[in-house]
């Protein structure tokens, strides 16, 4: 945590982007050959450094005139988990087609592992985001779906992450085989109370091979009576009725949404659900990617998250999800990051991340890059060299050079 009074100016910004639309510059807020200053861990001045009066600083952090843009954040994450299937994903990759059965693997391990092991796969898994420009991160339970695994599962995520959220009903356990209606009790009864003071959230995952409408909606209804923010996990694998459970909830976010019809989308852009775009989970599940195109143009709000998981989706990166976004869902850059920043700010009901503000939490990405635009252009290229988050500079890349990346034409010389 920054000092309250510890001062930082971030100088040399050649494309800052704030995501506040009063700037201009588009909705992305644009600001050109920019500045930040920074006390404690909040912005208190963003704008031209030709507006910059002469500061007094503790620390100046030079971006060596390339591209800044807001810490990205990620809505969407499991991270408390154990093991690994690779060979499911190989197998995948062979022609064998993705159910939600491979979670039970996954169940095995987690339960059979220790505290100290999932804490530190939460912990090696969130520095993979962090060093790739994610400042905000909601973390999930889910692979534990017993009291105490649920329990344990999502107190670790609240330790270790911004947002934790109880995922009580992610797929039916193996002893409740048959049995939803007990399994579903006993989430009610008994894992909701238990696990309510540790988390912000209650999630289910409404879909073919996991809970049915009404089932799910019994879940969500004790959570939000237990006081919990509400989630849902909907239409990834068929068209059902997760979107409509979630706007009838008023659900936060409703996640994944592959698969929607003309009900769907009014449904959505007549409500403040945000649509959470979850692309690198369709990658490598060979799912059929959402019609994002369709989502935006009736303006539904849009966010964009890597779901890592050790199942669908074994990313950190969310760059290389808005590559994935522009190049496959027909996002524009624009909207790929405004969606990867504030849409995920959006989607966690969040107001203080996802833009570079005045009041707001100072999290930047620096880019060894000349725009933005750069992360969709460049896929596969790690250009996230430092990131700031909450006023403390916490990730460097080891060899970065400020500017050396950059066109010559784009490098502005060091710091005044």
């Amino acid at each position: 945590m920054a000092p309250a009074d510890r001062t930082v100016v971030v100088d040399n910004i050649g494309h800052l982007v704030t995501n506040d639309a009063a700037r201009g510059g588009g909705p992305l807020g644009i600001v050109t050959d920019a500045a930040v200053v920074v006390e404690g861990e909040r912005v208190v001045w963003v704008g031209p450094r030709s507006a910059l009066d002469r500061v007094g600083a503790d620390e100046r952090v030079d971006a060596g005139g390339g591209a800044v843009v807001p810490g990205f954040v990620e809505s969407h994450s499991h991270l408390v988990f154990a093991g690994e299937r690779a060979e499911e994903f190989a197998a995948r990759m062979a022609g064998r087609p993705y159910a939600a059965g491979g979670i039970r693997t996954t169940l095995a391990a987690t339960r059979a592992a220790s505290d100290a092991a999932l804490a530190g796969n939460v912990t090696r898994l969130s520095r993979e985001y962090l060093r790739q420009g994610t400042t905000t991160l909601e973390c999930k339970s889910g692979y534990g779906q017993t009291v105490r695994d649920e329990q344990r599962s999502v107190r670790i995520a609240h330790d270790h992450a911004d947002e934790a959220t109880l995922l009580a009903a992610h797929v039916l356990p193996p002893e409740f085989e048959g049995r939803p209606d007990d399994y579903v009790r006993m989430v009610v009864d008994e894992m909701i109370p238990a696990c309510a003071p540790y988390a912000s959230w209650i999630d289910v995952f409404c879909e073919r091979g996991a809970f049915a409408y009404d089932e799910a909606r019994a879940v969500l209804e004790a959570g939000r009576a237990a006081g919990l923010g509400v989630r849902v996990h909907g239409n990834q694998l068929t068209q059902g009725r997760g979107v409509q459970l979630a706007v009838e909830m008023g659900a936060a976010s409703v996640d994944h949404v592959c698969h929607t019809d003309a009900a769907d989308v009014d449904a959505l852009a007549s409500a403040d659900t945000v649509a959470t775009l979850l692309p690198a989970a369709d990658f490598s599940t060979r799912n059929q990617y959402p019609d994002a195109r369709r989502l935006l143009d009736a303006g539904v709000t849009v966010a964009l998250g890597a779901d890592c998981n050790p199942g669908t989706s074994y990313t950190t990166s969310m760059p290389f999800c808005i590559a994935v976004a522009v190049r496959d869902l027909h996002l524009t850059p624009d909207e790929a990051l405004w969606a990867a920043t504030a849409g995920g700010a959006r989607a966690l009901r969040r107001d203080d991340v996802g833009v570079v503000a005045v009041g707001k939490r100072a999290d930047l990405a620096f880019l060894d890059a000349p725009s933005h635009v750069h992360l969709a252009y460049r896929p596969g290229v790690p250009l996230v060299r430092r990131v700031l988050r909450a006023g403390r500079l916490v990730a460097e890349a080891e060899w970065w050079e400020p500017g050396a990346g950059l066109p010559a034409a784009a490098g502005r010389g060091s710091v005044r």
